[in-house]
């Protein structure tokens, strides 16, 4: 079992003026609360947080980290709370600590490569501080190494976990050694027959293969001594599920790879480089087509190295690679782009950028002075433009920042999104604008008489979302105005004795399509119902001349009710539209002369809005429409006003009279007092415009004993 002395040591050999009491505190600590605690092997709970802080050191950690591994589990197994962690460790330690124990409790129910990358960055994305993850993953590598005391179906599990989740994340960080293990030890468990025949062949002439590695490596070092070049030297076996891959992506036999063993030469220069190859080629006869200049054309991940492979001692094949110091570091040791080249893919420029200081970040680790130094390089938020949470089955969604349980219902299918009447987030109801964080679990809740809202339109994030919501409000509009185009068309085609399928078929359809502007009927009988065009105008257009002169008189009742309703109209000119019902709105009431728009109101033709007006300024401005006042028509307005004035006798008679005195006729009044002394008059009045109701009000204010006057607006006035 490791000792805390051994822990101390090696941090001292790293950072000779670390800390070294904390790390004892946080030691005696985890002793206290993990007392007792026992693993599935029998071993104390303390020989895993004990290698885990072994493990931190060996990837040269500072002392809140090693700390961190001392204390991971203090959350999440024992009796301590984060409060007591927190006034006896401070808040950085405590942190991280919380940061682990939330990555814990993360299930994955999902293998699929897509998924796992998902899982991937959501994990980089939940630890603000990369420190956190790299606890995590020294606590994975320690507890796959003591894997075999789990139940075969949790083994299964945690390994499938480690292949497709951990080990490609201890890769992107660029910690291969960590990455090799995590792979090796997944595929022991996953695929053990596999694991245990591969084991079994490279352990056969393993006796010889070292042998032979010192060979090759001495005669590598005869030859750079030789030509005055001060390099070293490296002899290497593929790890076990790197060969694995080998063989299954280029389906050959063990006995096929040629490159089982490979050696690095690391010099100076790039001109030593080039020495190096022809020297070697001069050595020993090379392979044909096994040639390689990653030097004078570098992958796209930025990897340079000349490899050949040549036939060596005993005419066995083996592949020498030739590098430089610089070359070497960006191969091994933690450049972002590594990790791309070997999952088979390239990221984005936006992942490029995102990880292009993890280089830094490790060169920093490995000459540490200042803790607080390297503290302020990895306390980072990588996906600051993206959230990831989970569906209930374990699945993830990434979505934009501040994305909603709708953004979250439409990526799972848009019916899904369509349907939504409520959301869970974490098993707890949340309003549907509710904005989601990284690791959030979201159960939509749906209903089959749920319709989607236009509303949700000022709060949804996703491109997917929003346009989902259009199409389906335009299409619930477009339906219900060909409903209601139908029902005015016939029933003004009756009046003429035609009936709906009649008129469809008549000669001067077409025509009349050309000359409104539209390439079907349906889409004529849609523009009546929506209001952009009016009966009158199709009709006009159709039916032919002879039977137009048989339509049935109006009444006089009608004729007066038709005079009556075409005032307003009269009195408002709408852009580009001849003939349209108008009709003026209750919530604003323009008057002549104020600024006015109009909106086009499904079956209710165009509602004339002061331009002001915050229903019409909310509204979609593909349906506003220019208006103007018809100044030649000389039409009066109803508007209401509001009388403030103290409560004394005679002062509504001296209202009335005013009002009636500049012209303006009363409609309807009511008055009431307050209980500190105070009337209020409201008044229905006709006007003829602005100024005309200027004026009145000006002179009512001018009356004795009233405090203010004002206009009424519906939502403008309380």
């Amino acid at each position: 079992m490791i000792r805390i002395d051994d822990i101390l040591e090696a941090i001292r050999s790293y950072h000779a003026d670390a800390d070294l009491d904390a790390v004892r505190k946080a030691y005696v600590y985890s002793a206290k609360v993990h007392h007792g605690q026992t693993r599935l092997s029998g071993d104390s709970y303390m020989t895993h947080l004990m290698e885990v802080a072994s493990i931190l050191t060996r990837l040269r950690m500072d002392v809140p980290t090693i700390m961190t591994g001392l204390l991971h589990d203090t959350i999440e197994d024992t009796l301590s709370t984060e409060a007591e962690l927190r006034e006896v460790f401070g808040d950085e330690v405590t942190e991280m600590v919380d940061g682990v124990s939330k990555i814990s409790k993360i299930t994955f129910k999902t293998s699929e490569e897509r998924q796992a990358e998902n899982f991937r960055k959501m994990l980089l994305a939940m630890a603000r501080d990369i420190r956190v993850i790299l606890v995590k993953l020294a606590d994975r590598l320690h507890n796959m190494r003591t894997l075999s005391h789990q139940s075969e179906e949790r083994r299964l599990k945690i390994a499938q976990e480690t292949a497709d989740i951990y080990a490609p994340l201890a890769n992107r960080l660029g910690i291969s050694w960590v990455k090799s293990e995590l792979e090796d030890l997944s595929l022991r468990y996953l695929e053990p027959e596999t694991y245990k025949a591969l084991s079994k062949k490279i352990a056969q002439h393993r006796r010889e293969r070292d042998k032979y590695v010192a060979t090759v490596k001495k005669k590598l070092e005869d030859i750079l001594k030789e030509h005055d070049i001060d390099g070293q030297v490296q002899g290497r076996l593929k790890h076990i599920c790197s060969i694995h891959k080998k063989i299954v992506k280029q389906k050959i036999e063990f006995e096929q790879i040629h490159d089982l063993i490979a050696f690095r030469i690391i010099v100076p220069s790039v001109r030593d480089c080039y020495a190096m190859l022809g020297v070697i080629h001069s050595s020993w006869k090379p392979v044909p087509g096994r040639f390689k200049d990653f030097i004078a054309m570098p992958k796209a991940n930025m990897y340079q190295s000349l490899h050949t492979t040549v036939f060596g001692p005993s005419g066995q094949r083996m592949e020498v690679q030739m590098r430089t110091a610089d070359m070497h570091s960006v191969a091994e040791e933690g450049i972002a782009a590594h990790w791309k080249y070997k999952e088979g893919k390239t990221a984005a420029n936006a992942d490029e950028g995102r990880f292009s200081w993890l280089r830094q970040m490790l060169e920093w680790q490995k000459e540490l002075k200042d803790s607080n130094e390297f503290m302020s390089s990895v306390k980072v938020d990588l996906f600051p433009e993206e959230v990831y949470v989970f569906t209930p089955d374990g699945d993830v969604k990434e979505l934009p920042k501040q994305s909603t349980p709708i953004d979250f219902a439409y990526s799972v299918h848009s019916d899904v999104g369509h349907r939504c009447s409520g959301a869970k987030v974490n098993d707890r109801l949340v309003p549907l604008r509710t904005e989601l964080k990284n690791g959030d679990i979201v159960d939509i809740i749906t209903s089959k008489s749920q319709t989607p809202s236009k509303d949700w339109l000022k709060f949804v994030k996703t491109s997917k979302a929003k346009n989902r919501i259009r199409h389906w409000v335009k299409d619930q509009e477009r339906q219900q105005s060909l409903e209601l185009g139908k029902d005015l068309l016939e029933k003004e085609l009756r009046k003429f004795g035609f009936s709906y399928n009649r008129a469809l078929n008549l000669d001067t359809v077409k025509g009349a399509l050309s000359e409104l502007g539209f390439r079907n009927f349906e889409d004529l009988q849609a523009a009546v119902g929506y209001g952009k065009v009016t009966c009158n105008q199709v009709l006009s257009r159709i039916i032919p001349e002879q039977f137009k002169a048989e339509a049935p008189k109006p009444s006089k009742i009608s004729q007066v009710l038709g005079k009556i309703r075409r005032k307003p109209v009269d009195a408002i000119n709408v852009q580009g539209l001849e003939g349209i019902l108008v009709r003026f709105s209750k919530c604003c009431n323009p008057l002549p002369g104020d600024e006015v728009i109009g909106f086009i109101s499904q079956g209710l033709g165009v509602t004339v809005h002061a331009a002001d007006c915050p229903r019409v300024l909310e509204s979609d401005p593909d349906r506003r429409i220019e208006v103007s006042w018809n100044r030649q028509k000389g039409a009066t307005r109803s508007v209401k006003i509001r009388v403030y004035s103290l409560d004394q006798k005679g002062i509504l008679a001296t209202i009335t009279k005013v009002i009636t005195k500049n012209a303006a006729n009363i409609l309807r009044a009511s008055v009431y007092s307050t209980n500190d002394g105070r009337g209020i008059q409201s008044f229905e009045i006709d006007v003829q415009d602005v100024q005309h109701l200027t004026r009145v009000m000006e002179s009512v204010q001018k009356i004795k004993g009233v405090q203010q006057v004002e206009r009424v607006r519906v939502g403008r006035n309380k």
